[in-house]
């Protein structure tokens, strides 16, 4: 585990606030924790300094308060980092990296679906997951979200319940 202990140190010492916001979580796997107003300088320097320039996916998760957004990097030699932030889920919205990895907006587009975040600088686009039809207020991913709402709008697809 040296080269990942190299560096989650290196991102210490450029970045002295990541100080017990990085951790090595075995071999090839990083773990950061960034606010969202550190969260750009941060995810640069991983891309374009340290070469983690293959995005695997992007993780949004509700965490009731926030949604945690999680972005998932890869070096070529197999090494991850996951980068996590945070936003308020009274005002979800963060800043698309589709200037850095055009392949981002599906997993953003996602995130606007499932979640209902805002990404700000996304191009215009077609919805992805959810169907055209599928009612904008509508975010099956959030844990407050209850299929029974959708019979409120009309719409043909059945909705599974579990």
């Amino acid at each position: 585990m040296e080269r990942e202990e190299q560096i989650a140190q290196e991102l210490i010492s450029r970045f002295n606030y990541l100080q017990d916001k990085v951790r090595v979580a075995r071999q090839r796997r990083i773990f950061a924790e960034v606010s969202q107003e550190q969260f750009k300088e941060v995810f640069e320097y991983v891309q374009q300094r340290l070469g983690f320039t293959i995005l695997c996916t992007i993780t949004g998760l509700d965490e009731q308060e926030t949604f945690g957004i999680i972005y998932h990097c890869a070096h070529d030699n197999g090494t991850m980092i996951n980068i996590k932030t945070r936003i308020p889920k009274n005002n979800p919205v963060l800043a698309t990296v589709t200037s850095y990895f055009p392949s981002a907006d599906a997993y953003e587009r996602e995130m606007i679906d499932l979640l209902g975040i805002k990404v700000q600088g996304l191009p215009e686009g077609l919805r992805y997951p959810l169907p055209d039809d599928w009612p904008a207020d509508e975010h099956p991913l959030r844990k407050d979200w209850k299929p029974d709402r959708l019979s409120r709008h009309q719409t043909d697809r059945p909705v599974a319940s579990g």
